[in-house]
């Protein structure tokens, strides 16, 4: 009996770790290069699984093809976006870029549908992304990335 009293604490902190990663939040790592120079290859992030309300700009981490892929998000439900000579036009206004440093090839999107979004990577020339794949359900999208937590010397929100 004296075990068992001993061991309900610790059986009580797996249980809240367990329940922390799967509902709340976890690490993921950055794999590749598609999110660069905003992320780099090999860093861990922390996964926000709470927040579910995305707006344009947040970098997100989804489902596809069973593999976790981070991007940013730069179209919403309903919106129509156009990359042409380098000068994004959301809903058909001249929106300033955040991604000013790499050249966009020409793209057009006419309406995002509802409850999809657009997400690029920053790495515009090498990032699989809402260009080739599609707009990406919000049911396939796990969360926002929160904060950068390793390499120490980049811990940064």
């Amino acid at each position: 009996m004296k075990f068992i009293k001993e061991l309900i604490p610790y059986v009580i902190i797996v249980l809240v770790v367990v329940l922390f990663r799967t509902y709340i939040a976890t690490p993921v790592r950055v794999d590749g290069k598609s999110m660069n120079p905003t992320l780099n290859n090999g860093e861990i992030l922390i996964l926000n699984k709470l927040d579910k309300n995305y707006k344009r700009l947040d970098i997100v981490v989804f489902n596809y093809n069973g593999e976790r892929l981070i991007k940013r998000v730069l179209g919403l439900p309903g919106e129509s976006i156009k990359v042409e000579n380098n000068k994004l036009y959301i809903n058909g206004i001249l929106t300033a870029d955040y991604n000013t440093t790499v050249l966009t090839k020409d793209f057009e999107v006419s309406e995002i549908k509802d409850n999809c979004y657009f997400l690029v990577g920053d790495n515009r020339y090498d990032s699989y992304d809402s260009r080739y794949i599609g707009c990406i359900d919000e049911k396939d999208i796990l969360g926002t990335v929160s904060f950068r937590i390793y390499p120490f010397t980049n811990f940064s929100k």
